[in-house]
C-alpha cells in the first residue's frame, strides 16, 4: 500500500532543520561533505535554496541535471549564508504549497533531495543521522516500488533486498557503496540488479555516517 504524506509539509520541516543546523555555524561554511565530494556545507545551502529559487522563478531548463546544480552553487558562492536562507525561507512556502497539490507528485524528487541534504549536512558536522519517520516511510516505500519498477523494465523479476528504510533512502540516492548495498541480504545474485539500485551514482567509500 502507498503511503500517504503531505509532501509541502515535508519539505518545509526539511526547510525549517536545515536553517538551524547551518544557521550558527558560519565558520564551518567551508567544511566538506563528504556525501556530496567537492562541495563545502556553504555550497549545499546553495544547492537546496536554489532548488527551491529556480522552482518558483520557472527556471527549469536541466533540471535536474548537473549543469542545473552546478550553476545554483556557483550562483550562491558569493553569498552569505544567512542570506541565503533568508531567500530560501521567502521562496519555500511556493514549492511547498505545489508539493501539496495533486501536481506536486511529480516533483517529489525535491523532498527526497533536500531530506538527503539535510543528512549529508548532519553527517558533515559531525552529528548523528536523525530523519523524521513520516519521510523514511514514505520515502523508503516509493523507493522500493521505483526499484520493482526499474527491474521489471529491464526484464527482471522484481526483488527487494532485506534493508532498513534508512539504508533504502541513503542507498539510492548514492551514499551507500556497491559492496555495502550488495552485502544485504538478497534473494538472487544482486549482479544485475546493482546497475539499477543507485539513482545518482554510489559513494566511492563509507561515509562514516552515525544513526
Amino acid at each position: 500500500m502507498t503511503v500517504e504524506v503531505d509532501r509541502g509539509a515535508l519539505y518545509l520541516g526539511a526547510v525549517a532543520r536545515v536553517g538551524d543546523l547551518v544557521r550558527d555555524v558560519a565558520a564551518d561554511g567551508t567544511r566538506p561533505v563528504p556525501a556530496t565530494p567537492g562541495w563545502t556545507v556553504h555550497d549545499v545551502v546553495a544547492h537546496v535554496a536554489g532548488v527551491a529559487r529556480d522552482a518558483v522563478t520557472g527556471n527549469l531548463e536541466g533540471a535536474p541535471g548537473e549543469a542545473w546544480t552546478a550553476a545554483q552553487v556557483a550562483r550562491g558562492r558569493g553569498v552569505a549564508t544567512a542570506d541565503l536562507l533568508a531567500q530560501w525561507a521567502q521562496d519555500a512556502p511556493g514549492l511547498a504549497a505545489f508539493l501539496s497539490s495533486p501536481d506536486g507528485a511529480a516533483v517529489s524528487a525535491a523532498v527526497f533531495d533536500v531530506h538527503c541534504h539535510e543528512a549529508d549536512l548532519r553527517a558533515a558536522l559531525g552529528l548523528p543521522l536523525a530523519v523524521t519517520e513520516p519521510f523514511l516511510a514514505w520515502c523508503a516505500d516509493a523507493f522500493r516500488t521505483s526499484f520493482a519498477g526499474a527491474a521489471a523494465a529491464a526484464g527482471l523479476p522484481p526483488v527487494a533486498p532485506d534493508a532498513s528504510d534508512l539504508d533504502w533512502f541513503r542507498g539510492r540516492l548514492g551514499r551507500r557503496t556497491e559492496a555495502v548495498v550488495r552485502a544485504w541480504s538478497w534473494p538472487v545474485d544482486p549482479a544485475p540488479y546493482l546497475p539499477l539500485f543507485f539513482l545518482f551514482g554510489r559513494a566511492e567509500r563509507p561515509l562514516g555516517e552515525r544513526p
